[in-house]
């Protein structure tokens, strides 16, 4: 019997692909390391850098679960893109709550949380060297999808003057020639803002002029403050023509870790998704589909009062903060805070300080982009006496 000297064998290498190499760094789980970090040494951490809810997701729609996971037609495989009980609910929610009639056979995609669609998107419509407009600052995770699908980011800055919205005009004439998926996000992820009406029918009318296909992300579409509630994308006329709108339960629901969100718009983009998810999975547990057709169903009780609950919260940290001479706009939806970094700091430094001298964790604003540079982010996820103290931790630093 022949066998191999192990002297002369060459160790097994794995080469990964090169679309790995490619792939950005993971902002958050560097966070979430330095904050489990800190938390295991024994200190007291106040945690608000992550977009990650603290209240638990209502009573009514955790027995919905437990019921249904009883039904033995959920123990079987899942229709490949879902049950339709769980898209005429979408269906229903948009109309009663934005006016959009959808046909939920052909007009909704049901996903694995928002992010996946997000992510899936790119895939979906971007070749190689095809260029993605992308808000700077904005969610890391648009970024994933785009190198997936080796196209190339052209950033459109989200500056204070223009309310973090984005400037059509000042694109560059080679990256719009090259085009074709745009991301917008109101209300917005890091910043706070929301987008007036105006703003929707101009990037209507930007995106069918160019053949752009416009990515709405409504991830925080039910959380707005001051009487006002957000604006749908797909509420506009011409909104269907052009593109699609990401809408998840996390937010809205304090349902982040049951994962459901929705592609909902545009019909072929909404089969394209639909066509590369048969390829990825085989849907959601069916007792989690009937939990969350529950959740947009039933009472909106729960919403109206989590959208309370975090303008009590913004209230109550934006007072403690003007005390200890930290000063900026509220935010005009979302749970975040988007504050700039005193003098001398820069966003980095200024988190990595929070951290060690105050033990709050704070998110960087150069995570989220270049245009990032200058602020932190705030999550409004902790009870109103804890982001009080997160203030007076701060204060006593000095750092105003």
């Amino acid at each position: 019997m022949n066998r191999s000297n192990p002297a002369d064998t060459k160790p097994f290498r794995i080469v990964p692909a090169q679309r790995m190499d490619s792939l950005p760094k993971q902002f958050f789980a560097s966070l979430v390391q330095k904050a489990t970090r800190r938390a295991a040494d024994g200190h007291d951490v106040i945690n608000l850098g992550q977009g990650n809810p603290d209240m638990p997701t209502p009573a009514h729609i955790v027995r919905k679960l437990q019921e249904a996971a009883t039904n033995p037609l959920y123990h079987k495989y899942p229709p490949f893109s879902g049950f339709r009980f769980l898209k005429e609910a979408v269906a229903r929610r948009y109309l009663e709550d934005y006016g959009v009639t959808l046909d939920p056979d052909t007009e909704v995609a049901v996903l694995f949380g928002g992010k996946t669609g997000l992510v899936e998107i790119s895939q979906c419509l971007l070749n190689a060297g095809d260029v993605c407009l992308v808000p700077d600052p904005g969610y890391p995770d648009y970024w994933s999808g785009v190198a997936l699908a080796g196209a190339r980011m052209s950033f459109m800055p989200l500056r204070e003057a223009n309310g973090f919205l984005p400037d059509y005009s000042a694109i560059p004439a080679a990256d719009l020639a090259q085009a074709k998926l745009m991301f917008i996000n109101y209300p917005n992820n890091p910043t706070g803002a929301c987008a007036p009406e105006s703003f929707y029918r101009d990037t209507i009318a930007f995106a069918a002029k160019h053949g752009i296909v416009v990515a709405s992300d409504f991830a925080y579409g039910a959380i707005g403050y001051d009487g006002k509630a957000p604006v749908s994308f797909l509420a506009q006329p011409g909104a269907k023509e052009v593109g699609v709108e990401f809408y998840t339960l996390s937010k809205s629901y304090n349902m982040a870790g049951w994962r459901v969100g929705f592609a909902i718009g545009n019909a072929e983009i909404v089969r394209l998704i639909n066509l590369i998810q048969d390829h990825y999975y085989c849907s959601l547990f069916g007792g989690i589909q009937e939990a969350a057709a529950e959740a947009l169903s039933g009472p909106q009780d729960c919403v109206r009062e989590l959208c309370a609950a975090y303008a009590g919260r913004r209230d109550a940290l934006y007072a403690a903060l003007a005390d200890i001479g930290w000063r900026a706009a509220p935010p005009q939806g979302s749970f975040f805070c988007w504050l700039p970094v005193p003098q001398g700091h820069t966003s980095t430094s200024l988190a990595d300080l929070l951290l060690q001298e105050a033990n709050i964790v704070v998110a960087p604003g150069i995570g989220f982009g270049e245009h990032g540079e200058g602020y932190v982010r705030l999550g409004l996820l902790a009870p109103e006496e804890r982001l009080r103290e997160t203030a007076a931790r701060i204060g006593k630093l000095g750092l105003f």
